[in-house]
């Protein structure tokens, strides 16, 4: 078994020299060898960068590197170009400013591709890995049935039957797009603390307003695409409040309002293609509370919380606790970490909690999705 990494790129080419170099000081055992296209490889996509890019045809540990050139700029889907080209049946998705990265944990080995893909169960289509920033914080996004593009590895049969990534997102909740295609195949996406990525998030060419538009927008579609006709509208209203408030605070409203205005103009272009209440549940995070958080709460007897470091997910965690009995209030003493993209939630935990899920002030409990699950999260996850 064999993994191919899969890195579209545009006018950043010091960044694309880092990350083939970072490849490149990899383990070629732990990226696998043998029967399929000589082994591992990566395929560089040039999203019509000025000037073109140029790529060693090797690395420093023996990888190939094939570059394909598109003269159009094709956004993520440039990833369907490199998809297409591989050659194994994993494909690693990487940005150009994100590399893999191999260590040891509690004497298990982390970042051992081969390893840890070939151990995905069958109908596992999708694996979101462990992603650090600079910082060493973990990178937000992804839900628990939700990758992040810059460091998860696809079947890619599965990634080809759906068609991959749509080109009309450009960038931007494209990954929820392509991860409810693969719920509807009937696949299932999982996390893993056995793949790790770091994520350098360069600022060249990340404009936040241009960013909030394309959010509002490509989560509209998401929504309009995939979620079932009961829930379509309320899931559409607490999109827009959200991103509303994140416009209004961060000084952008008129990214918020032209972002609507596109998704007003393409809404009725969406083709209807529902998931049914069980899939929207995984996709949307509402499944991993019942099945991860709930039982953890009742194990301890707790009917009363107060919800800790709010983000996205928030109001998927309180849908969810309300449903189940459970009151939210300030002055309760257990706590509940708010969010529910995989990462930012494991840096909840360790800020706030030890070894046994005990703060100061009470037990914290967070719909932790890694597996191996993380000891801070024992009592949750």
């Amino acid at each position: 078994m064999s993994v191919s990494f899969v890195v579209p790129t545009r006018d950043r080419p010091d960044e694309l020299a880092r990350t083939l170099a970072e490849i490149g000081r990899y383990s070629a055992g732990l990226l696998g060898t043998g029967r399929r296209a000589g082994g591992a490889e990566v395929i560089v996509i040039d999203n019509a960068s000025e000037p073109a890019v140029e790529t060693p045809t090797r690395l420093e540990n023996g990888v190939r590197v094939e570059l394909i050139r598109s003269e159009v700029n094709l956004g993520t889907a440039a990833r369907n170009l490199g998809a297409q080209a591989a050659g194994n049946a994993w494909l690693v998705m990487l940005d150009d400013d994100s590399h893999p990265v191999a260590s040891s944990r509690d004497g298990a080995r982390v970042g051992d591709f081969v390893g840890a893909l070939a151990e995905a169960p069958s109908d596992v289509s999708a694996v979101g890995g462990e992603i650090f920033l600079p910082s060493g914080q973990r990178e937000a996004g992804g839900l628990p049935e939700v990758i992040v593009g810059c460091g998860a590895a696809v079947r890619r049969d599965a990634f080809l039957s759906v068609g991959g990534y749509d080109r009309a997102f450009d960038y931007y909740a494209e990954e929820y797009d392509l991860c409810a295609k693969l719920l509807a195949r009937g696949d299932r996406v999982m996390h893993s603390r056995a793949i790790r990525f770091e994520h350098r998030k360069v600022s060249s060419g990340r404009d936040f307003g241009r960013i909030l538009r394309r959010l509002v927008r490509n989560n509209g579609w998401v929504i309009e695409r995939h979620a079932p006709d009961a829930a379509r509208a309320d899931e559409l209203g607490a999109m827009l409040a959200r991103y509303r408030a994140v416009g209004e605070k961060e000084g952008v409203r008129e990214a918020f309002w032209a972002g609507l205005q596109e998704l007003r103009l393409t809404s009725a272009d969406q083709e209807r293609r529902p998931l049914s209440t069980e899939r929207w549940d995984r996709l949307t995070g509402a499944a991993a509370v019942r099945q991860r958080l709930l039982p953890a709460l009742g194990a301890r007897g707790e009917d009363r919380v107060r919800l800790v470091m709010r983000a996205k997910g928030a109001g998927v965690i309180e849908r969810g606790l309300s449903r189940a009995g459970i009151e939210v209030r300030d002055d309760a003493q257990a706590a509940v970490v708010g969010r529910l993209s995989p990462g930012p939630v494991l840096d909840a935990l360790s800020m706030d909690a030890g070894p046994s899920c005990e703060s100061s002030s009470g037990p914290v409990f967070a719909v932790n999705v890694f597996e191996p699950a993380a000891p801070a999260a024992r009592l949750a996850g």
